[in-house]
C-alpha cells in the first residue's frame, strides 16, 4: 500500500517544498514511485520542477472539474510525477469553509490512486487553513521541517495541537513521520540548542539526518531543477539521499 505523507509547517521559509521535491527525488532514484501533489496556491512545488503554475492540476481534481489521473504530470525525473497547483487553488480555501465535509475533499481524490505510487507527498501552504487541515487528513503521516531557530518552536507547539485534533476527529490514525531539521548552521549556539531541545523532548520521532544550510540547494528551484540534476555532488545532495533511507526505514 502506498504511503501519503503530508509537509506542513505554518511558518514560511523553512524548507519544507524543498524536502518534499528533493526527498521525491531520492526516493524514485531509488526506484520508487513518488508523486506530488501541490497543495500550496504559491505553486513553488511545481515550478521547483519546471512545470507551469497555470496548468490544470489539484484545484480542477478536487473541484470535480477533471480526473486526477488527467492532472498528473511526468517531470524530468524518472518515476517521480506532479499534480501541479494553480492560482485557483486560493478560491479553494474561500469555498470549501462552507462546504460539508470540507476537510476530506483530497482524501478523496486520493485514495483511488494510493495504491499505485509508493509515495504519495502532499505540499501544503505556510498557514493552518482549510487546505492544509485537508492535507492532515489525507496522510498516514505528517513530517515537519523545522528551522533551527528559537520561534520555530513556537509555530511546532502551534501545528501538534492542530496535528492533535485531527487525530482526535477526522484521521485518527495520522501520526507524525518525523520532525526534520533543516536550514542547520553548525556554528551558531542557537542552531545547536534547538536541535538539543527538540531532541530531548521527541526523542525517535526526529529525524537522525539534518539538512544544512547550502546555497545549492537555494539556487536548483530556479533552474527547474533538483538538487541531483543541478548538483549531486554536493551536502545538500548527500543529505537528502541520507533522509531517503531514513524515510523508507522507519516511515
Amino acid at each position: 500500500m502506498g504511503k501519503r505523507l503530508v509537509f506542513a509547517n505554518q511558518k514560511g521559509g523553512v524548507g519544507k517544498t524543498t524536502t518534499a521535491v528533493n526527498l521525491g527525488a531520492a526516493l524514485a532514484a531509488r526506484q520508487k514511485r513518488v508523486l506530488l501533489v501541490d497543495f500550496d496556491p504559491q505553486g513553488n512545488t511545481s515550478s521547483s520542477l519546471g512545470i507551469d503554475v497555470g496548468s490544470p492540476g489539484i484545484y480542477e481534481a478536487i473541484a470535480g472539474k477533471s480526473s486526477l489521473d488527467a492532472v498528473i504530470r511526468a517531470t524530468a525525473v524518472e518515476r517521480l510525477w506532479v499534480v501541479p497547483a494553480s492560482i485557483d487553488l486560493t478560491g479553494a480555501s474561500v469555498e470549501l469553509v462552507s462546504q460539508e465535509d470540507r476537510e476530506f475533499y483530497l482524501r478523496r481524490v486520493l485514495e483511488p490512486v494510493t495504491d499505485s505510487y509508493d509515495y504519495i507527498f502532499i505540499d501544503c501552504p505556510p498557514s493552518l487553513d482549510i487546505l492544509t487541515l485537508n492535507g492532515l487528513v489525507a496522510a498516514h503521516g505528517v513530517i515537519i521541517p523545522l528551522q533551527c531557530e528559537y520561534f520555530a518552536l513556537e509555530g511546532l507547539r502551534m501545528l501538534l495541537g492542530t496535528i492533535s485534533k485531527v487525530q482526535a476527529g477526522p484521521n485518527p490514525g495520522l501520526r507524525i513521520g518525523g520532525i526534520l531539521f533543516t536550514m542547520y548552521d553548525s556554528r551558531t549556539r542557537l542552531a545547536n540548542e534547538v536541535v538539543q531541545q527538540v531532541t530531548r523532548y521527541f526523542k525517535e520521532k526526529v529525524f537522525r539526518t539534518i539538512i544544512p544550510r547550502n546555497i545549492r540547494l537555494g539556487e536548483a528551484p530556479s533552474y527547474g531543477k533538483s538538487i541531483f540534476e543541478y548538483d549531486p555532488d554536493c551536502i545538500g545532495a548527500l543529505s537528502y539521499r541520507k533522509l531517503a533511507e531514513e524515510v523508507m526505514e522507519h516511515v
